[in-house]
């Protein structure tokens, strides 16, 4: 079993294996290339996205700076718009639907260290050798959601459909559909419902109106 195999299964790998760090030294280049353009390089960004994505579908953007460490392993539906700084350590598949809005400074991790010291800086591998050993647990994000900033998704964590998650927040563990979840950890505040609707603020809509 390969390295990358083992973190597909949910086992222990070697981070520092070197053909995970070719992987991850091409996604770093890629990204920083991503980061010297001008935002109205569009053609120039698309194709560096194509490069450094598993997935992007149509309609998608990234502000940038951008900060993928495998990025193969991260597949993204369509309209997708993240802002400002947005980083994704996709050791394990972090998989985000349709219609999906990140804030500025979105965060998204799914490797995990040992939480003993001694373990973290040395564990014995399959063959008997000393190692710095680590796992991952994917990330899967669903469709018509909005991350306000600084929003922190951490490893094995799956957020449901039509989701909303305040500023500052810092996932730990699941959120169901429909959810308006915030804080550090990340809680259900209350279930989205009819009642949020735009159309109940007209002093905010002022000339405008939703959709019939």
């Amino acid at each position: 079993m390969t390295e990358e195999e083992k973190i597909f299964a949910g086992q222990l790998f070697h981070p520092g294996d070197p053909a995970l760090r070719a992987i991850k030294m091409r996604s770093h280049n890629l990204c920083a290339k991503y980061n010297r353009t001008f935002e109205d390089e569009t053609e120039i960004r698309a194709e560096l996205l194509r490069q450094i994505l598993g997935d992007l579908g149509e309609g998608g953007f990234l502000q940038g700076p951008i900060f993928f460490h495998y990025g193969k392993h991260t597949h993204i539906g369509k309209r997708f718009f993240g802002n400002y700084n947005l980083t994704v350590q996709d050791d394990a598949p972090v998989t985000i639907g349709d219609d999906v809005n990140f804030g500025p400074n979105v965060t998204i991790v799914t490797p995990i260290h040992p939480m003993l010291p001694g373990e973290r800086n040395r564990m014995i591998d399959e063959e008997g050798k000393p190692a710095r050993l680590c796992y991952a647990k994917p990330v899967t994000i669903g469709s018509n959601i909005w991350f306000g900033a600084n929003v922190v998704v951490c490893s094995g964590v799956t957020i449901g459909d039509n989701c909303v998650i305040g500023a500052g927040s810092v996932v730990t563990k699941d959120i169901p559909a429909n959810s308006f979840a915030a804080g550090v950890p990340c809680r259900v505040i209350r279930e989205i419902t009819e009642a949020d609707s735009m159309k109940y603020k007209p002093e905010i809509c002022g000339g405008c109106r939703v959709e019939e």
